[in-house]
């Protein structure tokens, strides 16, 4: 009788405590999975900020080339008037 009572009960103990296992394991990994998420979230956003940086530094940059570009422009066509009036 007890002999019977072991033979059945430790293979559903056992599968009880294997299901508690897998769902311990799975609780871990679905963790991971949102650590994951919110670090490569993290990045993009650090990634945008760097780019939008890099943007508007290249924008100011070729802004100010222009305007050099102009002063260039405005003086030699200055001159050219000059040259021309006489």
């Amino acid at each position: 009788m007890i002999i019977a009572a072991v033979s059945s009960g430790l293979p559903t103990l056992t599968v009880l405590v294997g299901i508690l296992i897998n769902n311990q394991r799975l609780s871990d990994l679905a963790q991971r999975i949102v650590d994951l998420e919110r670090r490569m979230d993290q990045k993009s956003v650090d990634f945008e900020k760097r780019m939008d940086q890099r943007f508007a530094d290249l924008r100011d940059g070729f802004r100010s080339e222009l305007f050099r570009v102009e002063q260039v422009m405005d003086a030699r066509l200055k001159h050219l008037e000059e040259h021309f009036e006489r």
